[in-house]
């Protein structure tokens, strides 16, 4: 089966999540280490005779370029993912350790003849700091981006051009006294990790990865750099949510009869209202598109909607939840009404699938016409109408 290319929306939605997690753990981590004024360093004896070679800032800095750049040049949704994904988990643990064991560079750079040269350190010193050492990111990253290019490059020339250009750009993080060597070691680590950890062909989206990025960044950014425990309650919150998803308990909120216990709002609340923002954008966004799907008679399917939305439905109308993450509009609780907790972005299984369809065949059959809706009516409900057609045209004689 061919790979399904990667669209442009999903590349920039992935360069964007990586750019920011990136700027805001790198950064905090830098600042954090100034504010604390660290002077230890993982220095060996020896590298005091490494030479400093000015030129090398070029090779340095195009790790922004590779950084930009690779994520258009993957081609399927899975080597987008592959690299996405190695990226984040690279950033957040060296993130990690530059917060709990903060080094810095253990001795100035030179004075530096050439004047475009010089430009480029003045660059680079604005936005780097001689801290966040030991993983060196720039290593790492240079490894994850030679796995997910290598494959593109079609000629046994360019790819060893690429290569050389990695290795380069690696060795410039020592000439230009950025890193030292025991940093090289441990970004080269680093990377080797995150290629052997995060595995390709993965045929879902890993949901409960992303949570546990998005608490770590509240985490190190949030709490460590800026002290906020309204940033750990999110992180901790957003950990628990991570759980869930690897767990695969769609239990986990306890939704009963449409509505959460009280504590459970307290704590998940940070999840359960985003979700209920993004419903509001959503309604916002198609405020002027039909809400109900009539895919037949007896067949409706949508979002969850609104009070004055529901009262489009009939009053003998069969309502079938597929939100977990929402509570349910009070007057669609008024009906018949049963609900069925599906996590979100990911695929029912078969037994609770059936189990869906059997009741929406019941409910259908008994000459009730049923609204079957999740949180935005993009997937849960499209994917269990689907079924229910096909095996309704499967049935026929």
């Amino acid at each position: 089966m061919p790979s399904t290319p990667a669209p442009v929306q999903h590349r920039l939605r992935h360069w964007l999540l990586n750019s920011l997690a990136f700027g805001l753990c790198y950064l905090a981590a830098n600042l954090l280490a100034q504010q604390q004024g660290v002077i230890r360093h993982a220095a060996l004896s020896f590298e005091a005779g490494i030479p400093f070679l000015q030129w090398m800032i070029l090779p340095y800095l195009s790790s922004g370029l590779f950084f930009c750049l690779t994520f258009f040049v993957v081609h399927s949704q899975d080597q987008l993912r592959l690299l996405s994904q190695r990226l984040l988990l690279a950033t957040v643990i060296a993130a990690f350790i530059f917060v709990l064991y903060p080094l810095q560079f253990s001795w100035p750079r030179p004075a530096i003849s050439s004047i475009w040269c010089a430009y480029l350190y003045d660059y680079l010193a604005l936005m780097d700091k001689p801290y966040n050492q030991l993983p060196s990111l720039h290593v790492a990253y240079c490894l994850l981006f030679w796995s997910a290019l290598r494959e593109h490059v079609r000629t046994r020339l360019l790819r060893m051009a690429l290569a050389a250009w990695l290795l380069l750009t690696a060795a410039s993080t020592v000439f230009t006294y950025q890193h030292h060597l025991l940093d090289v070691l441990g970004g080269s680590l680093l990377g080797l990790f995150c290629v052997v950890f995060i595995k390709p062909k993965r045929a879902e989206p890993h949901v409960a990865f992303y949570y546990l990025i998005f608490a770590s960044v509240f985490f190190i950014t949030g709490f460590i750099f800026a002290h906020s425990w309204l940033a750990l309650y999110i992180a901790c919150s957003l950990a628990l949510v991570s759980l869930a998803y690897y767990r695969n308990d769609v239990y986990f909120l306890h939704k009963k009869q449409g509505q959460y216990p009280w504590w459970i709002w307290f704590m998940y609340a940070p999840y359960l209202l985003g979700y209920q923002l993004t419903w509001l954008a959503v309604v916002w966004r198609e405020r002027r598109k039909p809400v109900i799907i009539k895919l037949t008679d007896r067949l409706w399917v949508g979002r969850r909607l609104s009070s004055r939305e529901a009262k489009q439905l009939p009053p003998d109308c069969s309502i079938i939840d597929l939100a977990n993450e929402l509570s349910e509009t009070p007057a669609l609780r008024k009906h018949a009404y049963r609900h069925f907790p599906l996590l979100d972005l990911l695929k029912p299984g078969k037994p609770v699938s059936d189990e869906i369809l059997q009741y929406m065949r019941q409910e259908i059959e008994t000459g009730k016409t049923v609204y079957l809706h999740c949180a935005m009516g993009y997937s849960r409900c499209i994917l269990l109408a689907k079924l229910y057609m096909s095996q309704g045209t499967n049935s026929r004689p």
